[in-house]
């Protein structure tokens, strides 16, 4: 089942890659759209326009590119599958420490956190880090097979964690890295010493409606989130539907066309960065055209998608996880900790009023600094 190899990777995109985006990008068919709604109905044709101009003309993807082949990368398959990360170390006494992307994201969004964590500059608390592209992601590239679960993929990164000799280690993540890192803990209690999550959504929220006494018994602080997960519920969760039930139909336009990758990505990071501002100021448009450039050179716009499909259909629901949990709850995010305890340890909550889902895009400093107190704790 397992391939010890571990092997050292590089990312080259070819030039012919290069131009045959530019020339996708320039050749869109735009689609005519109702005037006046905003983002109301998804992402507006002249902001996506404006967008896809400026990435096939001004964009550096080579820049982004040196900057993650800075980093050691390496390769390694694990249960028939190909793992893509990078491998920071730091001080000999650092904690080794997971760092799980979700959708839509990638390694691409940890970049401002790798030197905080591996070389903070006030000399404290450090970490080696491990950053993984999960299977079906980014340059792990589509898995050969079905059934790549959350479980599943916790599993991979449990034997990887010990192919690279760590006998303990810590795990943090947002959005479906909040889903994965927890199972993480469920699969080697023994070895996590602790998982910090952000962006948490599955575990962390309630499952069905909430009784109106209890509701009442919230604070106002937790009334709002359940506001928010209730407006996403009715009106945010369409993408979720579709790739949780036809990922190979949507996979056909993602594949094709880098403008329809762009609009599939752009929508969410913006509905998801946060409630005040523009898109333009709440995220750095450069890292968010670089972690889109991703799914589009990988081709793994489609595959990506079929994580929501084994979710809705792997039919396992998570098991109460007594490894210590924290959660950091930003500007958007919809957990609330007493449904929160009901399937984990938590031993710290921490809500800011800023940020956003995408947090070590957005506001790297309170995430870092919030990973160290939590894990510094535990040591």
């Amino acid at each position: 089942m397992f391939d010890d190899d571990i092997v050292p990777f590089t990312i080259e995109v070819p030039a012919s890659q290069l131009r045959d985006l530019r020339r996708r990008l320039d050749e869109t068919r735009w689609p005519e759209q109702i005037s006046g709604v905003g983002w109301s109905r998804g992402a507006p044709v002249d902001q996506l326009r404006e967008l896809a101009t400026y990435w096939a003309e001004r964009f550096d993807w080579r820049r982004w590119e040196k900057r993650l082949n800075a980093y050691p990368q390496y390769t390694t398959v694990i249960d028939g599958a190909r793992i893509h990360f990078l491998h920071i170390r730091s001080r000999a006494e650092s904690t080794p420490l997971l760092l799980l992307h979700g959708w839509p994201g990638s390694v691409v969004e940890f970049l401002e956190v790798i030197e905080p964590l591996t070389d903070p500059e006030d000399g404290g608390p450090a970490f080696h880090l491990i950053i993984p592209s999960h299977p079906n992601f980014g340059f792990s590239g589509p898995a050969p097979d079905s059934g790549w679960d959350s479980i599943r993929t916790a599993r991979a990164y449990a034997e990887l964690m010990h192919r690279l000799g760590y006998p303990r280690y810590g795990v943090q993540g947002g959005d479906y890295g909040a889903y994965i890192g927890p199972d993480v803990g469920r699969i080697d209690p023994d070895r996590v010493i602790g998982v910090h999550v952000n962006a948490a959504t599955g575990g962390f929220i309630p499952y069905g409606p909430v009784p109106e006494d209890v509701v009442a018994t919230l604070t106002e602080a937790e009334q709002q989130r359940l506001a928010i997960l209730a407006g996403f519920l009715a009106d945010g969760s369409g993408y979720f539907r579709i790739q949780g039930t036809r990922p190979h139909t949507l996979g056909f336009g993602l594949a094709d066309s880098p403008a329809g990758q762009l609009a599939w990505i752009v929508e969410k990071f913006h509905a998801w960065s946060g409630l005040t501002g523009t898109l333009e100021e709440r995220v750095d448009r450069d890292q968010m055209l670089a972690n889109i450039a991703v799914y589009w050179f990988t081709n793994t716009g489609g595959s990506s998608a079929q994580m929501y499909y084994e979710t809705l259909h792997s039919g396992i629901r998570p098991t109460f996880s007594r490894t210590p949990t924290a959660v950091a709850n930003f500007a958007g995010d919809p957990a609330i900790r007493r449904f929160a305890e009901q399937l984990n340890t938590i031993v710290r909550w921490t809500d800011f009023d800023s940020g956003g889902h995408f947090a070590a895009m957005q506001s790297p400093e309170l995430l870092v600094a919030d990973i160290r107190s939590f894990f510094t704790g535990l040591a």
